[in-house]
């Protein structure tokens, strides 16, 4: 399973907004250009080198937006409904910013001209190097709430360094055959160029049509004054399960209208609860989101049903979805009391028992199983020819134009990359060798190899498909073979192998975007590096002050606070660490059945390829089975009733306003998008520091009740009652 936001989601952008790009691009000149048509339509073939790159201006703004943004991402991180602020926004906001200090410095060294593109997407760079959550900040949070063990400040700042930082050393060897070569495409950046080249040229306005400026002020305004409602004042609006207000009293209707259930009715009227799992709607085609649907209608909605009312795995003695442990009798699984000194014990284990989990967790690994494979079948059959014969057109014509115009740029050396690959490789191995990780130091460079062996084919896939094979489920897989029992080892190996790899084609996909945009590689780098050095740091110390500020942080009675990620990124730690695969999917196990989706998805797109050969141009042809098989990636964490809250909105605007109102759509929606996620994202600050901080509440009334449905989700054979201690 996933337990990363936005891995499910596969050609996330790809054959919709191509669409959009030729639409909105600027018609080039009949001169020489890019052979592949689509980065010809909106990439330019012109370049002036003279324009300033790392001036003042940028670094104020850098590391500004950089410290708000990792910060802002962070925060909301830990809370029950978490959402992430994308670089769009700092996209959107700094250019205005930028002009700004353009008009008002003085001129000089400080402020060379105005305001230029270069500068702008540099800033967006830095931006998005800090604006993902860096992994490793859950392991910290998991050893200090869960498994009560704290190896301070500095052994926690060089884990996510390292983690980090080590996929720059991968990106400086990808260069040459990800970035430099003209049929590596990487379409997802395609929106991006487009959209700086629209803000850095003068808008054509028809008569009292609004600027894309003004529309995102206007919106965020509208959103920050409208959240107070679901937000603080009506909190009831996040989660209107009417199916289960019929009978409160009613478990069957809880398991089905809950929104700890199934969700089947659960109305959201929150913004942050529609984006918190699956981002925005109003970005994702509605291609893709159609087989999102599918997958989350057959797994969560059919099969999810069938397994728990045929008791299969006793799934009656779980809630019928959850990403909790338990023990046999459906009482919740202490950890603690299978462990010594942080490692299994089996003694303990045999005479505690084994751990069990829902029936709808346990389907859900066997799904992300299929998903790996089927993403190695689908590659295969959809994309072979395209991947064999670009990637030798990439070797023989990589030189196009735009790889010619950055030739008058001095390169990154490779010994910057290199060394610091190897710093951050030694970094780690001293930093799991002198705090007791369990992971020794043969194991830290495996999970750096599993990178660096598994970084360019996905890379491959990524650069043209815009999908990328996660490696979090075969990591935990091979470590909990190799060192079972040991849970920090476990997420240790996990995020060496796994982030390493989705951090380098990260840094990559960004110098592809330098590339297209004509920034200086040496200025793309100290741009990338700060970010990255900026986000690690800041989510660290923001993680920190909540853990020791805010009460019962992380636990059911953490209010707002919940980190219902941090939980499941918990839970797979004891399956794969404390428990180990062997004991939980093995032989002996009674979940040894999930092993068999790993054929299941390896066979399923073949019947579908052929179908769509002998059906072409029909709705075949829009069928995805690994998006469909990592439809749920997101549950948990996520609830069913998010999901259908985010297709209903995802049809009003990628279905019917793309198709009935295109223009609006076109123009707007995007900046809509960004401008929702910054009014909420003002309004919980807000709130947090008046109310929250304060430990201040709204007066209690029908609106703030919690308890509406008091069965909503519960198992239906409840646990036995645990006396209290004497």
């Amino acid at each position: 399973m996933s337990e990363h936001k936005q891995e499910y989601l596969a050609e996330k952008e790809y054959v919709d907004d191509k669409h959009d790009i030729e639409r909105s691009s600027v018609i080039l000149e009949e001169e020489e250009n890019s052979p592949i048509p689509e980065v010809a339509a909106i990439v330019s073939n012109k370049d002036d080198p003279s324009l300033p790159t790392l001036t003042f201006r940028y670094w104020v703004m850098a590391i500004v937006f950089s410290c708000l943004l990792s910060f802002v991402n962070q925060f909301f991180w830990f809370r029950t409904n978490p959402m992430s602020i994308s670089a769009l926004v700092i996209q959107l906001v700094s250019y205005p910013f930028g002009k700004f200090m353009a008009t008002v410095l003085p001129a000089g060294r400080l402020n060379p001209g105005p305001f230029n593109i270069k500068e702008h997407v540099l800033v967006g760079l830095t931006a998005n190097c800090a604006a993902g959550t860096a992994y490793a900040v859950d392991i910290t949070v998991i050893q200090k709430v869960f498994y009560k063990q704290d190896f301070g400040f500095l052994a926690n700042f060089l884990l996510i360094l390292t983690t980090q930082m080590l996929g720059y050393g991968m990106a400086g060897v990808l260069r040459r055959y990800l970035v430099y070569p003209a049929a590596m495409i990487w379409p997802a950046n395609l929106v991006q160029v487009a959209l700086f080249n629209t803000l850095h040229k003068d808008e054509d306005l028809a008569p009292g049509q609004w600027s894309r400026y003004k529309f995102f002020m206007v919106a965020t305004l509208a959103m920050f004054c409208y959240h107070w409602l679901p937000g603080f004042l009506f909190p009831v609006m996040s989660s209107i399960a009417w199916v289960c207000w019929i009978n409160p009293n009613s478990r069957l209707l809880g398991q089905i209208g809950g929104y700890k259930g199934l969700g089947i009715g659960a109305i959201s009227l929150d913004w942050n609860n529609i984006v918190a799992y699956l981002s925005s709607p109003l970005v994702v085609p509605w291609w893709a989101q159609v087989n999102i649907f599918i997958g989350f209608f057959v797994i969560a909605w059919v099969m999810t049903p069938i397994a728990y009312y045929t008791n299969l795995w006793d799934a009656k003695k779980f809630p019928i979805i959850s990403a909790g442990l338990f023990r046999v009798d459906g009482s919740d699984y202490n950890t603690t009391l299978v462990m010594t000194n942080f490692v299994l014990d089996e003694d303990k284990y045999a005479e505690y028992g084994p751990l069990r989990i829902s029936t709808f967790f346990a389907l859900t690994y066997g799904v992300g199983f299929a998903g790996l494979s089927s993403m190695i079948t689908h590659t295969w059959l959809y994309h072979r020819h395209k991947l064999v014969a670009q990637w030798r057109q990439s070797r023989e014509h990589s030189e196009d134009i735009h790889h010619r115009l950055m030739q008058a740029y001095p390169e990154v050396p490779d010994w910057w990359y290199g060394g610091l690959f190897v710093l951050m490789t030694v970094v780690a191995v001293v930093t799991c060798e002198v705090w007791d990780y369990k992971l020794p130091w043969w194991a830290v460079l495996m999970g750096i190899a599993l990178s660096c062996i598994f970084v360019l084919p996905v890379g491959l896939i990524q650069a043209l498909t815009n999908q990328q094979p996660g490696l979090n489920i075969i990591t935990e897989y091979v470590i909990g073979y190799i060192l079972p029992g040991r849970p920090i080892a476990n997420v240790t190996f996990k995020t060496l192998g796994y982030i390493s790899m989705a951090q380098a084609l990260t840094f990559t996909s960004d110098l592809k975007l330098g590339h297209y945009m004509k920034v200086p590689p040496r200025a793309m780098f100290w741009a990338q590096l700060t970010g990255t050095f900026i986000a690690g740091l800041v989510n660290l110390l923001t993680a920190n002050w909540l853990l020791t500020t805010k009460e019962n942080i992380c636990t059911p009675d953490g209010g707002n606070f919940q980190c219902l990620f941090v939980n499941t990124f918990y839970s797979a730690s004891v399956i794969w660490g404390v428990i180990s695969p062997n004991r939980m999917f093995g032989p002996t196990s009674i979940y040894n059945a999930i092993n068999y989706f790993f054929l299941i998805g390896l066979v399923l797109p073949i019947p579908f390829y052929y179908l769509k050969k002998r059906f072409p141009n029909t709705w075949m042809e829009y069928i995805h089975i690994p998006v469909i098989l990592a439809a749920t990636g997101m549950m948990p964490p996520a609830a069913a009733y998010h999901y259908t809250n985010w297709l209903a909105v995802g049809f009003a605007f990628q279905y019917f306003m793309r198709r009935y109102h295109s223009e609006w759509h076109l123009r707007y929606t995007y900046i809509l998008s960004a401008a929702f996620d910054s009014g909420v994202a003002f309004m919980v600050l807000i709130g947090f520091f008046i109310f929250d901080y304060r430990e201040k509440e709204m007066a209690k009334w029908w609106g703030t009740r919690r308890d509406i449905c008091p069965l909503n989700g519960v198992p239906t054979i409840p646990p036995p009652e645990i006396p209290p201690p004497k």
